[in-house]
């Protein structure tokens, strides 16, 4: 008996280490090389910073049907790559504040961003809130005012303030420089058009930006003169302009050999923002890696099920747009019309930024942020700690954004998260910002791909253990 438990012992052990040999043989087809001469071309001038809804979107959008088609891959909307959907593009044609004839100027004095419908001078309630939310019951109809030094960090205050009945806020920065970098950054993309699903109830909050000279401007006395509960009436004006425009996810399928009705969804976003001021912005790194590696492990997959490896779960590689103009396209897929059950969607993971370095790492390049593994499903993280163990001992995984109190709120701000509040467990993989982030300077040539490439292989590694092994990943952190 012992000899015969030996036996199954070694069986078991040449099975694991066969499984092995085969992800690296295929995890070995991702390669620089390749990666580079997609980006090159989905980051190219000819696709025109690839905005939504325009030209270079729909070009970049034909370039990946086309790569899927080429790899094998099934179309993933009955007979099409593409799952069209409808928007609606809306500009400010005039935003500011106005008391007589004097005025505060949208983009110049401040910042709004809402997608509620809004439209002409209307008189707004404004109160102050202070260091606290004492005065909460003055809240009702009104934009409460908050100060801080820096954006960020004010949700829970801003969740009672929803709860009392306001209709917006009024984030005042104190610290002019940071107010003056804040400006500088969202500005030109708040001042582009913004979409909105079309069948989307568009109800959501106003958001306004300002610094101390703002704030002194609305209540007309010293920004520390200002006591909490104060309540002004001033004019608002934010008039919008609209157009209806087409977009559309890309997507390919590749069956499962065993559970082929459970479903692991690799995504990314293939837009970026288009033409400001004249320059184009590439948007090499942001989201054409993602793209880019999208491509890789497809094709790596591809290869593997034309070689009798097919995994044993379904994979949906997905990219998506729109994610600029508010995760728009993975919400279409995932509130409206989600072309496979997410009852069925096991794992989405997506990759959002992840061909540079960011300053944080320059000592140490081998590294990629992991956002939201551990938020939905333990056995999630630990598996894919396992695959960094096992295939990229030398990589860091940087949990920094991880954390439930980060300013950034990145959970929250990548495609991911449509999944994620679908209670699907996801991971999202990041390289975080840089100076070129929303920058035309954010080209190919600044792109590490052999970071990247050593990063899309452990993505793969992670996707590929998900894929094949006998029990499906589970929410296990869900009450």
């Amino acid at each position: 008996m012992k000899n015969v438990l030996i036996l199954f012992g070694l069986v078991a052990a040449v099975t694991v280490i066969a499984q092995d040999r085969t992800a690296l043989r295929y995890a070995r087809t991702i390669n620089a090389d390749d990666l580079e001469a997609h980006l090159s071309i989905l980051a190219s001038d000819e696709f025109g910073g690839r905005e939504t809804g325009e030209e270079g979107q729909r070009m970049a959008a034909q370039y990946i049907a086309d790569q899927f088609a080429e790899f094998g891959l099934a179309p993933g909307v009955g007979d099409s790559y593409f799952q069209y959907f409808d928007l609606t593009s809306s500009s400010l044609a005039q935003n500011y504040f106005r008391r007589g004839n004097d005025r505060m100027e949208g983009f110049e004095d401040f910042i709004y961003y809402s997608r509620a419908e809004t439209s002409g001078e209307e008189y707004i309630n404004v109160v102050f809130a202070g260091d606290n939310d004492e005065m909460s019951e003055k809240y009702d109809g009104a934009y409460v005012v908050y100060k801080t030094a820096q954006l960020g960090g004010l949700n829970s205050r801003m969740e009672v303030a929803a709860e009392a009945g306001a209709l917006g806020y009024i984030v005042i920065i104190t610290n002019d420089d940071e107010f003056g970098s804040i400006l500088g950054r969202y500005g030109p993309y708040l001042r582009q058009a913004q979409m909105g699903l079309e069948m989307r109830d568009e109800t959501s909050d106003k958001m306004i930006i300002g610094g101390n000279e703002l704030l002194a401007w609305l209540f007309e006395k010293e920004v520390d003169d200002i006591e909490a509960g104060e309540t002004i009436e001033i004019i608002f004006n934010a008039d919008y302009l609209d157009r209806p425009i087409q977009s559309s996810n890309v997507l390919g399928f590749l069956e499962g050999s065993e559970y082929p009705d459970e479903i692991i969804i690799i995504t990314s976003h293939y837009d970026h923002i288009g033409i400001t001021d004249g320059e184009i912005n590439n948007g090499a790194d942001d989201d054409g890696s993602g793209t880019s590696s999208v491509l890789e492990i497809a094709q790596a997959f591809a290869d593997a099920a034309d070689s009798r490896n097919r995994p044993k779960r379904s994979i949906l590689f997905m990219t998506v747009s729109g994610e600029e103009k508010g995760l728009l396209g993975s919400e279409y897929y995932a509130d409206y019309d989600p072309v496979y059950p997410l009852a069925n969607t096991i794992t989405n993971l997506n990759i959002d930024m992840v061909g540079r370095i960011d300053p944080n790492h320059e000592d140490n390049e081998n590294y990629v942020y992991l956002i939201g593994s551990d938020k939905l499903s333990q056995e999630l993280h630990d598996l894919s700690e396992e695959m960094r163990e096992t295939y990229a001992p030398d990589m860091e995984f940087d949990y920094t954004y991880n954390d439930e109190n980060d300013p950034n709120r990145f959970y929250y701000r990548s495609d991911h998260y449509n999944f994620a509040k679908n209670d699907i467990p996801i991971i999202f993989y990041f390289n975080g910002t840089h100076a070129d982030y929303h920058q035309p300077s954010d080209t190919v040539d600044k792109i590490r791909f052999d970071i990247l490439e050593n990063r899309v292989r452990v993505i793969f590694h992670t996707a590929w253990e998900i894929a094949n092994r006998d029990e499906r990943i589970t929410a296990d952190k869900i009450n």
